[in-house]
């Protein structure tokens, strides 16, 4: 079978003419770590505001000597914006269905799981229970399938309304007028993840199905703004390609974005590979927890505004650190499969290693002198 052009955008998908993609990708193929001295580092960290090159001399190898003054500056960073409150929220999985062949991922098309589907009386049992923990917050996520259509989604979204404040998605990419009217059906921000901004290595590892379509990915943050929400998030997965390259494109495709959107709500994550059925050998390349660690904190004096997310990839003492230093969000309760808050209907999407209570998590949050947050937001 012909493989289509991932470069080439398909019937339906809506072209914006951004002119973003073409500067990260021409910064990120001159982006020669190796370049960077101590020096180079040492006045980055010096300095209040970083320009793009500074961000790459934090993410490079000669800034693991200044792991510590990155530290006390990101948290010094940290406090000063977000004070002591750390956002918690859950991820909700409505349906593991997916069209797209990504050899990563344990809802890839051809991976042999238990596929299914919310419908409206398991989704309220889910949204229930969830609800019982006290969280304000989910993330509604799919497979990339149109058997999760738009409408299935607006409605799962309108019902999650209805019982928490702050509803965000992470779902196949969409044109201007669909993200509008999931905002419209109570949506505030979306998730959309690059994966790796390596051309060559996106078309290896995307074989099948509409992700295999790299700009309109590429250009999915945008077109959700442009469709009214409030915030999009943005992340490589670290560990499918040159880690310190993929972050160093991450943080400028949302630098980039913050600037031409100065009202955006601009968010980071930061996950690794982890393993998925039927593949056990998946794990992050060269991304060890110090690697992680000086993304983040490089993703922090970069852009001190952002909110920073570490997952339930990571284990429960990397998480609780991190807190301590960058990040501003954590997800807690988690389960990613289908029906994970009750009866569990569909496989999982990876392996977790973070699988502590809300309670458990808040108590962490607290004990490390912090104020686990379940919304800031009041609608009037």
């Amino acid at each position: 079978m012909q493989k289509s052009d991932h470069m080439a955008y398909l019937e339906g998908m809506q072209d914006i003419g951004s002119e973003i993609m073409d500067e990260v990708l021409a910064a990120r193929a001159e982006f020669d770590y190796a370049k960077f001295s101590k020096f180079d580092v040492l006045k980055a960290i010096e300095k209040d505001e970083l320009s793009v090159r500074d961000f790459g001399a934090l993410l490079s190898p000669a800034a693991a000597e200044f792991i510590e003054d990155m530290a006390q500056i990101a948290q010094a960073k940290t406090r000063a914006k977000f004070g002591n409150n750390i956002n918690i929220f859950t991820p909700l999985y409505i349906s593991n269905h997916c069209d797209n062949h990504c050899v990563y991922c344990g809802f890839s098309l051809h991976n042999n799981i238990k596929r299914a589907k919310l419908d409206e009386s398991q989704l309220r049992v889910e949204l229930e229970n969830i609800k019982k923990t006290n969280l304000e917050e989910i993330l509604i996520l799919t497979g990339e399938s149109q058997r999760s259509s738009v409408e299935y989604i607006g409605k799962s979204c309108k019902i999650a309304r209805e019982y928490f404040k702050v509803i965000g998605v992470e779902i196949y990419p969409l044109n201007v007028d669909e993200y509008a009217y999931l905002h419209e059906c109570g949506v505030d921000y979306v998730n959309v993840y690059q994966e790796t901004y390596n051309l060559e290595k996106y078309k290896k590892i995307h074989l099948q199905g509409t992700k295999r379509v790299f700009p309109y990915r590429f250009n999915a943050q945008e077109r959700a703004l442009m469709g009214g929400m409030r915030g999009v998030c943005f992340a490589a997965l670290l560990g499918l390609d040159d880690f310190r390259k993929d972050a160093f494109a991450t943080g400028l495709h949302a630098h980039l974005i913050s600037q031409k959107y100065p009202h955006a709500e601009i968010g980071l994550s930061c996950p690794r590979l982890r393993p998925i059925i039927n593949n056990s050998r998946i794990n992050p390349r060269d991304v060890h927890e110090k690697e992680l660690l000086q993304v983040i904190m490089a993703y922090r004096l970069f852009m001190p505004f952002a909110s920073i997310t570490v997952s339930t990839r990571e284990r429960a003492g990397f998480r609780d650190n991190a807190i301590k230093i960058a990040a501003t969000k954590l997800s807690a309760g988690v389960s990613v499969g289908i029906g994970g808050h009750s009866e569990k209907t569909g496989d999982d999407q990876f392996e977790i290693d973070d699988i502590r209570s809300v309670d458990e998590v808040c108590k962490s949050v607290k004990d490390s002198g912090f104020y686990p947050l379940m919304s800031e937001y009041i609608y009037v």
